[in-house]
């Protein structure tokens, strides 16, 4: 056994990483430990709804760390009832179950579904999900993901999981059995490259649902608290889903997540589920503050027109190099550049002080803070339009 040398070494290798090491961040800026200064479109993949250490998550931990940290799930604490009740009042759901993470709340639902299946349904256990659809990296959560790179790791996969083709109805219908439970999709399919759900599309899931007595789960890790320009992305499709699973922006960078059912839906039993830390008070705290300034709707009013400015600004951008669409709604969007080069785009724009992202070999994702402001998406629009003809020129030579 050898002892790590390298700074890097003692962590493991699970992903490509760029040798810095961030030491500070403030709004949609991070720096690292030689004081270069980075624009972050990323945002720890939309988990800081607020920007980088935002003043009101940091005074609610402050706070809230001087009075309790967590007196164990086996008691009731206060910051986790009022976060449960103002998500509750904000929703068209009941009842929350915390938890610590997207993919932990995403197998609560799973769990949740099967339970309500054993209990009221003849033991009807399978979710029909989606391709191209991520739900975690748990074995139950990659295996209700319709992601590629998932099929062939840590296999024997978790059984259950039909996959339908979003936005087609009849690919969903002909999947339904009487072993068939629920339908679990996200509003938009982040990881595989910002594909929406039509709103059409997500009303006939409800009305099929409805129809065929199966509960609809709508995974809103990333597309909740006000991703979309709504507080939740269901309410643009006007409907009301059994269950949802929040995570990433909830805690405003801190681990924390929830599984929100209706009553209908909330089946488990004493003992069915838990967790240690789920429902702290630490991280409720910091839950409250994030949702006090979210949930206003003139924040979220803000976040639907940035939205449309950073969206007309690629569209721009795209018109000028020769690109693709824009998909995507208020501010997670995703620009088509129509050939394999996203890898070299970030890296090149990594050089030149900015962060983003390539979910896709051919897509660019953008995930900035929800209160970014119109000078920076044009710093970012600046830099990307410099990257974009430094990298098409390299093609061209190539």
């Amino acid at each position: 056994m050898t002892n790590a040398t390298h700074p890097f070494d003692a962590l493991m290798d699970i992903t490509v990483r760029p040798e810095v090491v961030f030491v500070r961040g403030a709004g949609s800026y991070l720096w690292d430990d030689n004081r270069n200064r980075y624009l972050d479109f990323v945002q720890g993949w939309a988990v800081n709804p607020l920007g980088h250490a935002p003043a009101v998550v940091a005074e609610a931990l402050s706070a809230q760390a001087k009075r309790l940290l967590t007196p164990s799930p086996a008691f009731y604490n206060a910051p986790s009832l009022k976060l449960a009740k103002m998500l509750v009042d904000r929703s068209c759901f009941d009842q929350v179950f915390f938890a610590n993470s997207g993919a932990e709340a995403n197998e609560g639902a799973i769990k949740l579904a099967r339970k309500f299946g054993a209990k009221y349904k003849n033991g009807a256990h399978e979710i029909i999900t989606f391709e191209g659809g991520f739900h975690g990296r748990t074995l139950a959560t990659m295996s209700a993901s319709g992601k590629k790179a998932f099929e062939p790791l840590f296999e024997p996969k978790v059984p259950g999981f039909r996959k339908a083709k979003l936005n087609d109805i009849e690919s969903v219908r002909k999947l339904v059995s009487p072993s068939t439970i629920a339908v679990m999709l996200e509003p938009i399919q982040g990881e595989a490259g910002v594909w929406p759900a039509t709103d059409a599309f997500m009303q006939e899931l409800r009305a099929l649902t409805q129809q065929r007595g199966l509960l609809l789960i709508v995974d809103e890790i990333q597309t909740g608290i006000g991703r979309t320009g709504k507080l939740f992305a269901y309410e643009h499709a006007e409907i009301a889903p059994d269950i949802m699973t929040l995570g990433k922006g909830i805690g405003g960078g801190v681990p924390l997540a929830a599984l929100l059912a209706t009553e209908h839906a909330s089946c488990f039993d004493h003992g069915d589920q838990g967790g240690t830390f789920n429902g702290n008070p630490l991280m409720c705290a910091a839950g409250i503050a994030v949702l006090e300034e979210v949930g206003n709707p003139d924040f979220l009013k803000s976040v639907a027109d940035t939205g449309r400015f950073l969206e007309s600004e690629l569209q721009r951008l795209s018109a000028r190099h020769g690109l693709g669409g824009i998909r995507g709604r208020g501010l997670l969007l995703a620009l088509d550049l129509k050939m394999p080069i996203g890898a070299a785009v970030v890296a090149e724009a990594f050089t030149s002080g900015v962060l983003i992202n390539s979910p896709q070999a051919d897509t660019l994702r953008f995930m900035p803070a929800l209160n970014v402001t119109r000078e920076e998406i044009s710093a970012m629009i600046d830099c990307l339009d410099a990257v974009l003809a430094k990298v098409g020129a390299a093609r061209r030579v190539a």
